[in-house]
């Protein structure tokens, strides 16, 4: 009996639509084509105004940055003092145990 030669198949991608073509004797992936794209924007007027929205969308994350940054202490120092207060309200039981203390 003849061996015949398989010829390579195409798969598709369930994750990204891709199509794969895979040899069969090797079982490696020998071509790919990638999915097309769609276009992201349609004309330049829209690109240019998706720019203008991205910039404004920076400057709010910017300044609510420096509006965290000035607060930081005062955030940090009242959880300092809440940390503080569950520490003193808490009973202390003594000497924690240790694995070894258990044996």
């Amino acid at each position: 009996m003849g061996k015949t030669k398989l010829d390579a198949f195409e798969v598709g991608c369930p994750c990204c639509g891709a199509l794969l073509k895979v040899d069969p004797e090797t079982r490696a992936v020998i071509a790919h084509t990638p999915p097309a794209r769609p276009k992201t924007f349609n004309d330049f007027e829209e690109a240019a105004r998706a720019m203008r929205e991205q910039e404004g969308r920076k400057e709010s994350l910017f300044r609510q940055a420096v509006d965290a940054e000035r607060n930081k202490a005062d955030l940090l120092e009242r959880k300092f003092q809440e940390a503080v207060k569950r520490a003193k309200d808490t009973p202390d039981k003594g000497k924690p145990l240790r694995d070894f203390d258990l044996d």
